[in-house]
């Protein structure tokens, strides 16, 4: 028998002393309650500082966009060697003048009038005033349903509605007292005369307010009337010939008034009569149409600055003979025809008489041929012309020196010439020093354009504003900018337009687009995700489902994974400029292919670039595949493997597709920031400007962000407008590809499920 003690009972402890023990352990409803309180605080203080977080970053980002969107419109002041508008009119005035039975062509509407009234097939432009002078043997068609009246005149809705305007400059005025006394009396009694003449004389009021502004201007008493006699010297007044009858009744009054002097009056257009202003041999310019940028510039060059006033209004009548029971209105479309390609009436209407179609014109110098062209075939651009018809403006509007180092470089026709000869051509492509139109295909509308806008447009942006400014002081600033630039056009512009996203790079801002830089990023990032993706999504797999964690090489392979997702990028770009660029040169130049070039050559080309981001964004995709991986429950593998399926069988039919909703987020991450990554991109060779589209993964390439980097540097305020617009289309292409694989994602996922 043992000698151990027995064991011995243990008292029950007392019922206070046990609530006495279980108060020091939990706290009192006090105590609980106060606890409770302190954690709503908390969680109130971490839910303001949430808010107050979120709230800053839309802020701050909203800050930015506007940012943004301020630099991409606004209004520009812009000065062109010749304007594109001007080229197209041109053109279509040929096309006018040009066409078949055109039985005359004269600066005097009487002529035209007359012409018409003796034709049953005539039709015509003219002012309204002799018009209304042949009303019997005349008809006026409508447009589009409005037909030439005083109150569609006056309100504008009649297409064709034009102003007529005296020109004149501060200097002239100053110099000749009799212009400026001709010029004002032309004000005081317009009302009168006009409508005499059947004219439609400006609003009364208007007509007042300038003659006031006018006077004080030069000087005088805006209430007294002007006293001719007071005045001598010549007057030379050159211009329009529908506001010559106009301004030869105001001179006869005049005269008949008491001036002493001569006044000479010439009807030779619009066009001729800025000419002889501009070089100083008129005093005053009769316009059926404002001054042109062209015809301000070459005033400029004499130093003059166009002055002008309004005196009325005139309506451009499409006149056609009062026998004609068939044509009634016609709207644009028609119009254009009736002047151009119908040689018939029936060619217009079906219907109508198949007779053949006689046509008076206005000249060319003409403000009424002017007004018609630029209302018919206005807002046709460059584009909408042929391409006969725009090698036809390049060969005009340059040397012939010019045009043939054009074709040289790139030919108009494979077989003729514009500019050079088959013989000099030929003997040039035999030389040593072929030029490159020796062996490339003729060029293209597209590219023929381009060279029209950089070579005779020749924009250039004097000076830009805002939009912001533009919407709030646009008044002051129109007023800002014909001061400053009195021969630049001043007009809203919207740098993110179409023709933008179309246009290669351009070393002029104004004719810079985003094309290449466009498909330099999609090539960049297709080939950053097709290397990247099943590289990362694999390596993801083995390290989740196959590789022990045990062993220290393994934890030393995802310490090193995670490290290198916030490796700067910059290293990367060294990496890749070691490896891809100089050691796997002949590859990734494509010279292993037979397919490299000499531009190419040194390995700097878009496979390189998208090998190098797919080494970015491996970390990326690796952590984002582990932790869907991870999220997979376990018992699905367990039942998999419990049904006889392989381990791979269960990775591949049960974890990725139950995984690939983490999988893709971490793509669409991965893809975001390779889309905009500029720093590895500039060392492995990004080109800062290039002009050829890339065709395939060894071609040379720029990107977005680095188009955007180098327009940025520049010390232009013009660089600066573009780089904001492509910032927008830089956005917008990142929003497109995430919302694509947003899209993937879930549609694989409802299948899955």
């Amino acid at each position: 028998m043992s000698d151990r003690p027995l064991p011995t009972e243990t008292p029950p402890e007392p019922a206070a002393e046990q609530g006495d023990r279980f108060a020091a352990l939990y706290p009192s409803e006090e105590g609980i309650r106060a606890q409770v309180a302190r954690r709503q605080r908390v969680a109130t203080g971490w839910r303001v500082a949430f808010l107050a977080a979120t709230s800053l970053a839309v802020v701050i980002l909203s800050t930015l966009l506007l940012s943004i969107i301020n630099q991409s419109f606004g209004l520009v002041a812009e000065q062109t060697d010749i304007p594109e508008a001007q080229l197209v009119a041109d053109h279509y005035k040929s096309q006018v003048l040009g066409a078949t039975n055109v039985l005359l062509a004269t600066e005097d509407d009487a002529d035209i009038a007359a012409g018409i009234a003796a034709d049953a097939n005539g039709i015509g432009l003219l002012g309204y005033a002799v018009y209304a002078d042949n009303g019997a043997a005349l008809q006026a068609l409508s447009v589009d349903g409005v037909a030439p009246t005083a109150e569609t005149v006056a309100t504008g809705t009649y297409p064709l509605t034009r102003p007529l305007l005296l020109y004149s400059s501060a200097a002239i005025l100053s110099d000749k007292p009799q212009v400026a006394a001709f010029l004002l009396y032309t004000l005081q009694h317009a009302e009168e005369v006009m409508s005499e003449l059947g004219a439609f004389p400006a609003d009364a009021t208007a007509l007042a307010e300038q003659a006031a502004a006018l006077a004080t201007t030069l000087g005088l008493d805006p209430a007294a009337p002007i006293d001719p006699a007071a005045y001598e010297g010549d007057i030379v007044i050159s211009g329009s010939s529908t506001l010559n009858p106009v301004t030869r009744e105001i001179a006869r009054r005049f005269r008949g008034e008491g001036f002493q002097g001569a006044i000479k009056i010439s009807s030779v257009g619009t066009v001729a009569g800025f000419e002889a202003f501009c070089a100083e041999s008129a005093d005053l310019v009769d316009a059926s149409r404002p001054i042109t940028t062209v015809e301000t510039a070459a005033c400029a060059a004499n130093n003059l600055t166009p002055l002008s006033v309004q005196v009325g209004l005139d309506p451009v009548v499409v006149a056609v003979n009062s026998a004609n029971t068939f044509a009634a209105d016609v709207n644009g479309e028609q119009l254009a025809a009736l002047f151009t390609t119908a040689t018939n009436w029936s060619e217009v209407v079906a219907g109508w008489p198949a007779d053949a179609i006689h046509r008076f014109l206005p000249t060319t110098d003409s403000g009424t041929m002017d007004v018609f062209v630029n209302t018919v075939f206005g807002g046709r651009t460059l584009a909408d012309l042929p391409y006969d018809a725009l090698v036809q403006i390049f060969k005009a509007n340059v040397t012939a020196g010019r045009c043939r180092a054009i074709e040289a470089e790139q030919r108009f026709y494979a077989d003729s010439f514009v500019c050079d000869t088959e013989e000099a051509f030929t003997a040039r492509c035999q030389s040593d020093a072929a030029p490159t139109g020796c062996v490339l295909e003729p060029r293209d509308k597209g590219s023929l354009v381009a060279l029209i806008q950089a070579d005779v447009v020749n924009p250039v942006v004097q000076q830009a504003w805002f939009l912001a400014e533009s919407l709030f002081r646009r008044e002051e600033i129109m007023a800002e900018a014909r001061q400053a630039y009195p021969t630049a056009d001043v007009h809203f512009r919207r740098w993110l337009t179409l023709d933008f996203l179309t246009r290669p790079q351009s070393s002029q801002p104004e004719l810079a687009g985003v094309r290449t830089a466009i498909l330099g990023s999609l090539w960049v990032v297709a080939i950053g995700i097709l290397v990247g993706f099943p590289v990362g999504v694999g390596a993801a797999i083995y390290l989740e489902e196959y590789a022990d964690k045990r062993r220290r090489f393994n934890r030393f392979i995802q310490t090193n994974i995670n490290n290198l997702a916030g490796v700067p990028s910059i290293i990367y770009g060294l990496l890749g400029l070691t490896v891809f660029v100089r050691v796997l040169e002949p590859i990734t130049s494509g010279a292993v292919f037979g397919v490299g070039d000499a531009t190419t050559a040194n390995g700097r080309t878009i496979l390189s670039a998208g090998l190098t981001l797919a080494l970015l964004i491996l970390p990326v995709i690796i952590i984002s595949a582990q932790e869907a991986i991870k999220a997979v429950p376990s018992s699905l593998r367990e039942a998999s493997l419990g049904l006889g399926a392989t381990k791979w069988q269960t990775i591949w039919n049960h974890v990725v597709p139950n995984a690939i909703g983490g999988i893709m987020t971490g793509v669409i991450l991965a893809m975001s920031r390779i889309i905009g990554e500029t720093a590895p991109l500039v060392v492995v060779g990004a080109s800062t400007f290039i002009t050829t589209d890339p065709t395939g993964p060894f071609s040379k390439f720029t990107t977005l962000p680095t188009q955007i980097f180098q327009w940025t540097s520049r010390p232009q305020q013009t660089f600066l407008l573009i780089a904001g617009a492509a910032i927008i289309v830089l956005l917008v292409l990142l929003f497109i590809l995430n919302a694509f694989a947003i899209y993937l994602r879930n549609r694989y996922a409802r299948r899955i499920g």
